[in-house]
């Protein structure tokens, strides 16, 4: 079965920002599913817009921006 994004109920989203981008936490539920913690990362480009991008490794910072909301969406997943 292919994916339908009308079935895919976002159920928690929060986002950290800062100069060089940002990250989002959230948790999704496919097809009233397990819910899933998803994290992704997006970077500022030239003019200042976002573009996605691999998460990869985190900064000291970064992860402790993202941590409280992790704890957050956790909380959600219940």
């Amino acid at each position: 079965m292919p994916y339908d994004p009308n079935m895919d109920e976002s159920l928690f989203s929060k986002t950290w920002e800062s100069e060089a981008g940002r990250i989002s936490v959230s948790v999704y539920s496919y097809n009233k599913g397990i819910k899933k913690l998803q994290i992704t990362r997006e970077n500022r480009d030239g003019e200042g817009g976002f573009r996605f991008t691999k998460l990869g490794r985190m900064t000291k910072e970064e992860a402790e921006g993202v941590l409280p909301l992790m704890q957050e969406a956790l909380k959600n997943m219940d």
